[in-house]
C-alpha cells in the first residue's frame, strides 16, 4: 500500500516510492529505493522535502499515515472548497484612458485568436532562441525585439486569454527551454493582469518572464538536456543559471529592475530552500513570488527527456499542496483563480459521461467553466460535438482526465463548427 507521510516521520527502512518535489532536484540518483541509513533521511530533510510517498508492502509502515487515494481526496477537498468560495474584491482594472495607447484590442472568437496566438507564440519561441544563442556566443544580448513580442502576447490575452493559454502545453522537446520561456511570460501576463497590476508593470512582467532562463545559455547542452537525474556537481552548474542570467541582462541595454529580479529570483522559496540566495518569506519580491508559482506550473505539465508532465488541473492541486511551504498560498490561489481550476484545454468528465475540453473559464465560478463535449464514455462512441455551459447547471465535473488515457487530442475540438 502507498502512503503519503511527512518527511519528519521516515525511519531506516521504509522504501521511498516518490519524493514528492516536482520541480525540484533532489540528491538521490533514483526515485524509488530503500532509506539504508539516517544520511539519506538528513539528506531528504536538508533538501526541504516535505511530502514523501512509502510503500508500506517493500518496506516499514507508518501507523495512521493516509492512503495516497485519500491524502488526494483530501487536495481535492480543500481546492474544491477553495473554488467555490466566493472571490475576494477584485482589484480595479486599469484605467483604459490611461494607456498610452489611443486603442485597446477588441475581444475576440477564440477560433480566430488561436490562429494570431500560434504565430505570435512561434515569434516568441525564435526570439528566445536568438537571444540565448547570443549570450552563448558571449555577445551582449539586444532586447530590442522583446518589448514588442511580450506586447503582442498581451493583447492577445487581452482579445482572448484562453487561445495562448490552450498553446502552453503544446511543446516539443527539443525546444522546451525556448518554449518554456514563452509559457513563463505568457502566463506571467496573464497573472499580472487578473490581479490588476498596471499596463507597465504587466509589460516589465512579461519581459522577465520572456527573458527568465536565459542564464541557462551557459549550460552545457550536456546537462541541459540529460535525460536522467543529474549528479551533484552537475546540478550545481544549473543553479547558477540565475545569477548568470542575471549578469548577462544586467549588461544588456533599457533592462529594467523587474526583469533583472525575477530572472535572478524566479528559484527562491519562501522557506529558504531555494536558489541563488535562499530567500524566503517576504525577502523575495511580489513578482519573483509570481514567477517562481508561474515557473513551476509550466515546468511540471511539460514532458521532458526524463519525466512525463501532469495534467494541468493536477498542477495546480501539487501547487496547493507546496503552497503550506513554498510558496505564498494566497498568490497560489489567484493563480488558481486566474487559469481556473480546470485549465483551458483540460480533458474533463462531466457527470453525464460524456469528455470534453474546457474552452472558457466562468469568470465567478470556478468550477463551471464551458465545455466542448465530443466523446460519450458509456457508449465508446464520438458524440456530436457541442459546446456546454456549466454554469446553467445542466451537467458538472466529475474529474480531469488524462488525454492518454483516452487516446484523444482535445485540441482538436477547442473550436468548434460555427452554424
Amino acid at each position: 500500500m502507498l502512503k503519503k507521510v511527512d518527511s519528519s516521520q521516515l525511519k531506516v527502512g521504509m522504501f521511498i516510492h516518490d519524493l514528492d518535489c516536482g520541480w525540484m532536484e533532489h540528491p538521490f540518483m533514483r526515485n524509488r529505493f530503500l532509506l539504508s541509513s539516517e544520511d539519506e533521511i538528513r539528506k531528504i530533510a536538508a533538501a526541504r522535502i516535505r511530502g514523501v510517498v512509502i510503500d508500506c508492502g517493500r518496506g516499514l509502515d507508518v501507523d495512521g499515515a493516509p492512503g495516497v487515494a485519500q491524502a488526494a481526496q483530501r487536495t481535492e477537498a480543500e481546492v474544491v472548497a477553495l473554488a467555490a468560495a466566493p472571490a475576494p474584491g477584485a482589484r480595479p482594472q486599469p484605467d483604459p484612458s490611461a494607456d498610452l495607447r489611443p486603442q485597446r484590442p477588441l475581444p475576440a472568437p477564440l477560433g480566430a485568436e488561436l490562429q494570431r496566438a500560434a504565430a505570435l507564440r512561434r515569434q516568441a519561441t525564435e526570439l528566445v532562441r536568438s537571444v540565448m544563442q547570443d549570450a552563448r556566443l558571449g555577445r551582449v544580448v539586444e532586447t530590442g525585439e522583446v518589448a514588442p513580442v511580450v506586447r503582442g502576447i498581451t493583447e492577445s490575452i487581452l482579445r482572448n486569454s484562453g487561445a495562448m493559454l490552450s498553446l502552453l502545453h503544446i511543446k516539443n522537446k527539443d525546444d522546451y527551454t525556448f518554449q518554456h520561456s514563452v509559457s513563463v511570460c505568457t502566463l506571467m501576463v496573464a497573472f499580472c493582469r487578473a490581479r490588476g497590476m498596471d499596463e507597465e508593470l504587466t509589460q516589465q512582467a512579461g519581459i522577465g518572464g520572456l527573458l527568465h532562463d536565459i542564464g541557462k545559455a551557459l549550460v552545457p547542452d550536456a546537462i541541459l538536456n540529460k535525460p536522467g537525474r543529474l549528479l551533484d556537481a552537475e546540478f550545481e552548474i544549473v543553479k547558477r543559471h540565475p545569477r548568470d542570467g542575471y549578469e548577462l541582462l544586467r549588461r544588456a541595454p533599457d533592462i529594467g529592475p523587474v526583469p533583472l529580479d525575477i530572472t535572478l529570483h524566479h528559484h527562491e522559496r519562501r522557506d529558504g530552500s531555494g536558489y541563488p540566495e535562499r530567500q524566503a518569506g517576504e525577502g523575495i519580491s511580489e513578482l519573483a513570488q509570481m514567477a517562481a508559482i508561474v515557473d513551476v506550473y509550466d515546468a511540471i505539465t511539460s514532458d521532458r527527456c526524463y519525466h512525463k508532465g501532469v495534467a494541468p488541473a493536477e498542477a495546480l492541486r501539487k501547487l496547493h499542496e507546496w503552497s503550506k511551504h513554498h510558496f505564498d498560498p494566497k498568490l497560489v490561489q489567484e493563480f488558481m483563480r486566474c487559469v481556473g481550476i480546470y485549465p483551458v484545454g483540460t480533458l474533463v468528465l462531466l457527470e453525464s459521461g460524456r469528455l470534453g475540453v474546457v474552452v472558457e473559464a466562468h469568470p465567478s465560478s470556478l468550477l463551471t467553466p464551458k465545455v466542448n463535449v465530443f466523446f460519450h464514455t458509456r457508449q465508446q462512441a464520438y458524440i456530436r460535438p457541442a459546446t456546454v455551459d456549466l454554469s446553467k447547471g445542466l451537467d458538472r465535473i466529475v474529474r480531469h482526465e488524462a488525454h492518454d488515457a483516452w487516446n484523444v487530442d482535445p485540441q482538436r475540438f477547442m473550436v468548434l463548427a460555427e452554424d
